[in-house]
């Protein structure tokens, strides 16, 4: 009877085993474009970076799930990076993980002072390259607020043969834009 019971532990441990294996491999062929580093360097050329976490309300958390329109509420934990030169803010700069089909892609999403997207890079993407927009595809998010026009539906152009690439982008970009105003308040005029 000891005998079963040792091959029944056995197999979650072997699936186990079996499944880290798989994620180690996934993660192995991930495409990695750009370091943290790299991407804050070629966001803010010349200026003072510094990282900055913010723990979220249940409230803020909310608020952004609102704005943002995503089903899932945020984490609590939030971090950003922000970019001064010469005293005045450049811009904040957020990275979203996030599933585009089955694999992962890592973007960053910088926000001006004006609460307008200033660029969109993707750091990693997991998928085939074929899933991949093309680099003047992420070009159209520049100067979009938080508001209706930023959606697949409206003002964001679907790219063939990568929209579920499209829209994870748009609704990151919509995630961020609502961290951004429930962290950092109403944009100033």
């Amino acid at each position: 009877m000891e005998r079963p019971a040792r091959v029944r532990l056995l197999r979650p441990a072997r699936s186990t085993f079996v499944a880290a294996v798989l994620l180690v491999a996934a993660a192995a062929s991930a495409k990695v474009f750009l370091t943290r580093e790299e991407a804050l360097k070629l966001a803010f050329p010349g200026a003072v970076i510094e990282h900055h976490t913010a723990f979220l309300t249940e409230a803020q958390q909310r608020a952004a799930q609102k704005l943002s329109g995503d089903e899932e509420l945020p984490s609590a934990l939030a971090g950003y990076d922000t970019g001064t030169k010469d005293g005045r803010l450049v811009g904040t700069a957020y990275f979203d993980t996030h599933t585009v089909r089955t694999m992962p892609e890592t973007i960053m999403v910088v926000v001006d002072p004006a609460g307008t997207i200033a660029r969109i890079e993707v750091l990693s993407f997991s998928e085939p390259e074929e899933y991949l927009p093309k680099a003047h595809w992420y070009e159209q998010f520049q100067g979009k607020p938080l508001d209706d026009e930023l959606s697949m539906k409206r003002g964001i152009r679907a790219v063939t043969g990568a929209t579920l690439t499209a829209r994870a982008t748009t609704d990151a970009a919509r995630r961020v834009l609502a961290l951004h105003r429930v962290l950092q308040g109403a944009p100033k005029p």
